[in-house]
């Protein structure tokens, strides 16, 4: 059991800052060849959490959203496996993901929105689930930008 196994399960995160907290955590443990998919609604917290690992990777940054550019790789500074973080938002199929020619084995990859591809490309990864309020009669529209609580969802999938 690593370290990550320990941390499956669900997580209320109160701010933006332990949200980061977290992934930088998570990063400190991870090795090339493992892949997280990051799932959650736009503002839940996907790019922040991705910058924490970049931290505990010990990548170059800075880390922002890969949206229009799809994938973004950023070198180790400590000799360790790289971080590549994918969009996969726009991709319409796990070939287009394949497309990319991303390393699995020698980087660490997060991929946002790649719940769907996943198993075409390996065989296990970690599953996160990042919540956060999305309005209705008990949030106020106000709160919606807010530091609000999110929650994630630490999950490990193996086929």
């Amino acid at each position: 059991m690593s370290a990550l196994d320990e941390l499956t399960g669900r997580h209320e995160i109160a701010t933006a800052d332990a949200m980061q907290q977290l992934g930088h955590r998570i990063g400190a443990e991870l090795r090339a060849g493992d892949l997280l998919v990051l799932t959650g609604p736009l503002g839940a917290g996907k790019t922040t959490f991705t910058r924490g690992i970049a931290e505990g990777l010990g990548v170059r940054g800075p880390v922002q959203s890969p949206t229009f550019v799809i994938a973004r790789t950023h070198p180790s500074l400590v000799g360790g496996a790289p971080l590549v973080h994918v969009d996969a938002y726009r991709l319409g199929s796990a070939a287009e993901l394949d497309d990319l020619d991303i390393d699995f084995a020698r980087s660490v990859v997060v991929i946002e929105w790649g719940r769907p591809m996943a198993d075409a490309v390996a065989d296990d990864w970690w599953d996160i689930e990042l919540e956060r309020p999305v309005g209705g009669a008990d949030v106020a529209d106000e709160d919606l930008d807010a530091d609000a609580p999110r929650f994630v969802t630490i999950a490990r999938v193996q086929r």
